[in-house]
């Protein structure tokens, strides 16, 4: 038992300690509050807010069972910097700060232990992911079943080696008590409630850490779907959306599904059982999530990373990726094999440059005609949230200065967006705002996918591998060999200017991409010009060599990724 846990043990804290109840959405402490207590999760999850400087208040992260809260503001004096807001009904043991920083003075290992944990939330660990415990799922419209998705889910989790159970109504007014020892015996508790039990989802929605919500993609979204969520887990991200469809159906409505009820992450299930694994991985905390770096002719690296990891049995649960990462992402999302994703890309970016319309520099140097044909040729007319591997990719916003998050919308659209690299493809202009390639601003999306899932997070960055030559901003010694050998098709030396300014890294953005990756390769792709499509092969095998010689490290490398963060 830790010393902190000592401190909080009823039986040898001389009664200095309350236990009070805090309702789902009501505070335990608000910012500017003074520092009266320090707090003990003895049941629930609590959300962590602080000002975001323009007058709203930004989660920063989550304080579970188990975990202590307050204790900074009480060491220093000052008042609360955060708002602490329960999720759901919990239960906290209060300590007076009074007889806390009596006890803290003559227990030199809580002071160890107190200021371990000070320093850690300092330095972020708050941002990290709030691990569910108890998950409500919730049919949002007609069709589905709810109690059925929750045994398969629980199934598959016990499957993996994690205790899992699912309940239905008939479990109601047993006891006054009954989520307590449900929880306690449990990693995972699903709560399944059907399309019409109204007050069994009353019940259930104080009780959860987090809504699945669960409706047919092949039907649109019905007017009260949103009615199923919550407006506090809406607000702090934890509401997913679960579409189920025959099994030879092809999903068509997730785009509107997400807006209807204002779900942060999608995913599909077939009727057949078909997904489930992969949803349960997800919830437990086993599921695998790659980025993609942007880097040009370089990023065919991550065609080689793809083919190691599948070699070794890594099954990929969420891809993403900026500018030619995005691309090579996309195509796994699609569910292209090795064969296809190597035929396809050949075909589009080797045998035949689609830079090669070119246009009066006015914009760029480019039309992009030609790669958005190839595009629509390869992804057709598809909806991002309609894809059954949960896929995002990213462009940056000229217009407001961030980046923007492509999860639904035309597929083509946001990858055309990803990778217009500002002088060499147009802009995309969407709603108002100018989007170009997202190496400008995020070139590794590490942080971002790790913010989505909780499982493994997978980084392949080709950005920062070896920068310009001389040689190569160089003007030919011959314009007339130059266009006769077809090296025009490439571009002239500024097309690689530019390449390399959009997808550069800073230190600082490197070491973020690198500390929010579980595991990060960065192949070595100096023999590649950053515009030289035809280096293809060099490429991609310099991707697989770096991938294979980082797996060879475990024993079991799906294994071993897939236990990284388990529950």
């Amino acid at each position: 038992m830790s010393a902190l846990a000592d401190l909080f043990d009823p039986a040898i804290s001389n009664g200095q300690l309350s236990s009070i109840t805090v309702e789902g959405g009501e505070n335990l402490y608000t910012v500017g509050d003074e520092p009266s207590a320090v707090y003990l999760v003895r049941r629930g999850l609590f959300a962590v807010m602080r000002d975001a400087g323009d007058g709203r208040m930004q989660l920063v992260g989550y304080v579970r069972r188990g975990e202590c809260v307050g204790e900074m503001s009480v060491l220093s004096g000052m008042a609360r910097g955060s708002t602490i807001v329960a999720l759901r009904d919990s239960s906290v043991d209060m300590f007076r700060a009074a007889d806390f920083l009596k006890v803290l003075q003559g227990r030199p290992d809580l002071a160890v232990e107190i200021a371990h944990l000070v320093v850690r939330r300092a330095v972020g660990a708050p941002l990290l992911a709030a691990r569910s415990q108890i998950i409500l799922v919730a049919a949002a419209g007609p069709g589905v079943d709810p109690v059925m998705l929750s045994h398969w889910l629980a199934q598959s989790c016990v499957n993996a080696g994690i205790k899992a159970v699912a309940l239905d109504s008939r479990v109601a007014g047993s006891e006054s008590d009954w989520i307590g020892p449900v929880e306690a015996q449990h990693d995972l508790v699903l709560l399944a409630v059907r399309h019409d039990e109204k007050d069994w989802l009353t019940l259930c929605q104080r009780q959860v850490d987090r809504i699945l919500l669960l409706g047919r993609s092949d039907l649109p979204p019905p007017p009260d779907s949103a009615r199923w969520s919550s407006e506090t887990m809406q607000f702090h991200q934890l509401v997913d959306l679960v579409l189920q469809r025959p099994a030879s159906a092809v999903s068509k409505h997730g785009g509107a599904w997400l807006s209807a009820t204002g779900a942060t992450r999608l995913f599909h299930v077939d009727d057949g059982g078909g997904g489930v694994d992969r949803l349960a991985r997800h919830l437990s905390g086993r599921s695998i999530g790659v980025a993609l770096s942007g880097g040009g002719a370089r990023a065919f690296a991550h065609v080689g990373v793809i083919r190691a990891l599948r070699e070794a049995g890594v099954v990929i649960d969420l891809i993403c990726g900026t500018s030619m990462g995005a691309i090579v992402g996309a195509g796994v999302a699609s569910g292209w094999d090795d064969a296809e994703l190597d035929q396809r890309l050949r075909k589009a970016f080797v045998e035949s440059s689609p830079l090669d319309d070119i246009s009066l520099p006015i914009v760029a140097m480019t039309r992009g005609h030609k790669v958005e044909a190839r595009l629509t040729e390869y992804f057709g007319d598809c909806d991002i949230a309609d894809i059954d591997l949960p896929f995002f990719c990213l462009s940056a916003n000229l217009t407001s200065g961030r980046h923007c998050l492509h999860d639904r919308g035309s597929l083509v659209r946001a990858l055309r967006a990803s990778i217009s690299l500002p002088g060499v493809l147009p802009p995309v202009i969407e709603n108002g705002q100018v989007l170009v390639d997202g190496g400008v601003l995020r070139n590794l999306p590490t942080d971002l996918l790790r913010a989505r899932h909780y499982g493994a997070v997978i980084g392949s960055d080709v950005s920062r591998d070896r920068g310009l030559l001389v040689e190569e901003v160089m003007p030919p010694r011959s314009w007339w060999r130059w266009f006769t050998s077809g090296a025009w098709r490439r571009g002239p030396p500024i097309v690689s200017i530019l390449m390399r300014s959009a997808t550069i890294s800073a230190g600082a953005e490197i070491a973020l991409a690198r500390n929010a990756a579980d595991l990060y390769v960065m192949p070595d792709t100096g023999m590649v010009e950053i515009r030289d499509w035809r280096s293809y092969p060099q490429a991609v095998d310099a991707g697989y060599r770096a991938m294979r010689d980082a797996l060879a490290k475990f024993d079991d490398p799906a294994l071993a990724l897939q236990e990284l963060r388990a529950m």
